[in-house]
């Protein structure tokens, strides 16, 4: 009696070796994925964006981030920036509010087959 009893729990113990490592192991392959899905990208695109603010200069057109489109006439600093928003309607904003730069010319679109 006291024998199957001992093999019972050596069979089981052999099954199984250690629950815990296996959690941590799923632990440390859901934090992997969640990196590789969701963390990356997203500092890829905040690298973007600030190498987009920082290489801002006087002429080009903007887009604020209360969406209003204005143009550049000069910057003064690291962050502030003077922009024409109407005819002589000159305001200083924040480089930091900026959210995107349009009317770009060194971008053409893939398909355009000028002759």
């Amino acid at each position: 009696m006291f024998i199957n009893n001992a093999w019972a729990q050596a069979a089981d113990a052999a099954g199984n070796a250690n629950p815990g490592l296996a959690f941590l192991f799923q632990i440390v392959l859901f934090i992997l994925i969640l990196y590789f899905i969701i963390f990356r990208p997203n500092q890829k695109r905040y690298k973007a964006h600030q190498a987009m603010l920082m290489a801002i200069k006087a002429g080009d057109e903007i887009i604020t981030g209360g969406g209003l489109y204005a143009k550049v006439i000069k910057c003064e600093g690291e962050y502030d920036l003077w922009v024409e928003i109407a005819p002589n309607t000159q305001v200083k904003i924040n480089r930091l509010t900026v959210r995107d730069v349009v009317g770009d010319k060194s971008q053409t679109p893939a398909n355009s087959n000028k002759k």
